[in-house]
């Protein structure tokens, strides 16, 4: 491509109306939920991204986040700094363990499917997804079922959120979800804010209708 005749820009927001010779969008993430998708199909405006440059460092992140949040990491340091560590207790701050339990996965694209690859190891006994469609070749070396976002979430010990923002996901994890929940359940959010209704968890959480969660993205960001 010859940079006479085209020109490569950075987008975070609503592309100015003069833009007229704007040929090119690249951003450097996974997701598009931050372009103006219906303006740049209407001006045949080329985009390009990167991803594949964050499903490691995600998932990583996503099993830290479920690890630390299950077994009250946070907390337990806490205690240790304001002397709430006395004696021996075998019962304190035990959490939750991931052998012979059931982990949900919503949308097992190449970043859940990583986060998958991860926890398998760990001894899990069951993963559930749940995506637009099932997708039985990528589920095939977990041996997870594809079942609703409910089923999922009534089952589930852990969730993790990794699908992408659309009209469809936004708000997906809202006061209905949260309700079939077990009340033992850690939720942890790695894919965008939005996917969240966050009052509604904040809500799950101050009841004890969840156990924990383990958030990597909040609306807005801080």
């Amino acid at each position: 491509m010859r940079a006479a005749r085209l020109m490569k820009v950075f987008v975070t927001g609503p592309i100015p109306a003069e833009g007229a010779n704007l040929k090119v969008i690249s951003t450097l993430s996974v997701g598009l939920d931050h372009l103006a998708l219906d303006e740049i199909q209407k001006r045949g405006i080329r985009v390009g991204y990167t991803p594949d440059v964050l499903t490691d460092a995600t998932a990583e992140l996503a099993v830290s986040l479920l690890l630390t949040t299950c077994r009250r990491l946070p907390e337990a340091i806490e205690e240790v700094k304001n002397g709430g560590w006395t004696s021996w207790n075998p019962l304190w701050m035990c959490g939750y363990g991931l052998s012979q339990s059931t982990v949900g996965i919503v949308g097992l694209g190449r970043i859940g499917q990583a986060i998958a690859r991860r926890l398998k190891p760990f001894g899990v006994q069951r993963f559930l997804y749940t995506g637009r469609q099932p997708r039985p070749q990528e589920a095939a070396e977990f041996q997870a079922e594809f079942v609703s976002t409910l089923q999922l979430a009534a089952e589930s010990d852990f969730i993790v959120v990794a699908c992408s923002l659309t009209p469809a996901t936004r708000g997906l994890c809202n006061k209905d979800f949260f309700q079939k929940m077990k009340n033992t359940a850690v939720f942890v959010n790695i894919s965008r804010g939005d996917v969240v209704n966050q009052e509604d968890l904040y809500q799950a959480l101050a009841s004890g209708q969840i156990a924990a969660a383990g958030l990597d993205v909040t609306t807005p960001e801080p």
